[in-house]
């Protein structure tokens, strides 16, 4: 039972760790948890940040420049 509570629990901190990450949330905690917490520890490693999407004004919705 307890071997079980720590696969899980290694399983949600891979997840919270790639929240920013490409897959997001759910994609890093259903990999670690169907493959293996180790598996998904290199697949997190692997992945890229996620790219930042450009913030737009919400009337008009024109790109906002980051510096302004």
């Amino acid at each position: 039972m307890m071997l079980a509570f720590a696969y899980l629990g290694l399983c949600f901190c891979i997840a919270l760790l790639g929240t920013n990450r490409k897959f997001g949330y759910w994609g890093y905690f259903f990999s670690s948890l169907f493959l293996t917490p180790m598996i998904g520890i290199i697949v997190l490693l692997g992945s890229d940040k996620r790219a930042e999407q450009p913030k737009k004004c919400p009337k008009c919705a024109h790109s906002l420049s980051s510096g302004s």
